[in-house]
C-alpha cells in the first residue's frame, strides 16, 4: 500500500473515533464500563493529582493506552485549547466515522438521518443527538465547521447518549449533502415557511437526510439550495417557530408516536 493509501486509511480510522476533552467528561467516559475507551490523551503539563490522578488510575484499571503530548500538541488533539483542560480521550461509537462510509456501507439498504446546518449551542446539540439516539434513525451528520463541537456541555445534554449514537463527521454540509443525492437520498430541509409540507403528509422515500437549521436564522441559503424540498411542523396560536432541539425530537419520533 502506497503512503498516501496509508495515509487515507489511518485518518478514516482516526475519524471512526469520537475525541471528548475536559477533565470531567473523560473521568465520566471512563468511569462508565459500557463506554469503549480507547485511547487517554494526557498534556505534560498536568499536575499529578486531584482529577488527572483519579483518570489516569482508571486508565491503568482498564487497561486503555495513555499518550503524553506537549500543551501545543494536546490542543491540536482536542481542537479546543481553551476547555480540554489538558485531557482528552478518544472513544468508540458504533457507527461512527467520515460519511462516505456510511454511504458505502448502505449501498443496498434504505435509511433516515438528520444533518444539523450552524446549530451552535451545545445544549441543543446535546439534545439533538439525545432524540436522534431513542428514534428509529440510523446516525447524525455533524458537520466540524459551524456547529457546536462534542464537548462536555453537549455530552451531558445527550445525556450520555453521544456514545451510542452513530456521528457521521464532515468538514460542511455543503460537502457531504451533494454525496448523498448522489447515492439516491431525498434530502429534506426542516423549516416553517409557506409552501413546505406538513410533516406529517410527508411522502415516504427509501432514503430521506432532513436538515434543521440553526437557532435564529434557520437553514443557509447554500444549505437551502441543496434539499429537494421543505417540510414543517404546523402550529397554533400564531406561534412561528420551534426550538430546534424540539423539532428534531418530533421529526426522528414522527413514526413511533
Amino acid at each position: 500500500m502506497s503512503k498516501p493509501e496509508n495515509r487515507r486509511r489511518g485518518r478514516a480510522d482516526f475519524e471512526r473515533l469520537l475525541t471528548i476533552f475536559g477533565r470531567k467528561p473523560v473521568l465520566e467516559a471512563l468511569q462508565d464500563q459500557s463506554v469503549n475507551v480507547v485511547r487517554l490523551h494526557l498534556a505534560d503539563s498536568n499536575r499529578d493529582g486531584g482529577i488527572v490522578r483519579d483518570i489516569s488510575r482508571l486508565a491503568a484499571e482498564r487497561g486503555i493506552e495513555v499518550r503524553g503530548h506537549t500543551r501545543e500538541e494536546l490542543s491540536r488533539i482536542s481542537r479546543n485549547r481553551r476547555q480540554d483542560q489538558g485531557v482528552a480521550a478518544d472513544v468508540e461509537v458504533p457507527g461512527s466515522g467520515p460519511f462516505p462510509d456510511f454511504i458505502d456501507s448502505h449501498a443496498d439498504t434504505s435509511f433516515e438521518l438528520m444533518a444539523l446546518d450552524g446549530v451552535t449551542n451545545p445544549q441543543n446539540v446535546g439534545l439533538c443527538i439525545r432524540s436522534v439516539c431513542a428514534s428509529p434513525f440510523d446516525g447524525l451528520l455533524l458537520p466540524r465547521r459551524g456547529c457546536a463541537s462534542v464537548d462536555g456541555l453537549v455530552i451531558k445534554a445527550s445525556a450520555g447518549t453521544v456514545f451510542r449514537t452513530p456521528l457521521l463527521r464532515c468538514e460542511t454540509l455543503e460537502a457531504a449533502l451533494p454525496a448523498f443525492r448522489e447515492c439516491g437520498t431525498r434530502i429534506v430541509g426542516v423549516e416553517g415557511h409557506a409552501g413546505a409540507i406538513p410533516l406529517r403528509e410527508l411522502p415516504p422515500a427509501p432514503r430521506t437526510m432532513f436538515v434543521l437549521g440553526n437557532e435564529t436564522e434557520g437553514l443557509s441559503p447554500a444549505t437551502r439550495e441543496l434539499c429537494d424540498l421543505t417540510t414543517m411542523v404546523p402550529m397554533a396560536r400564531g406561534v412561528e417557530s420551534l426550538n430546534v432541539a424540539v423539532a428534531a425530537a418530533l421529526v426522528a419520533l414522527r413514526s413511533v408516536v
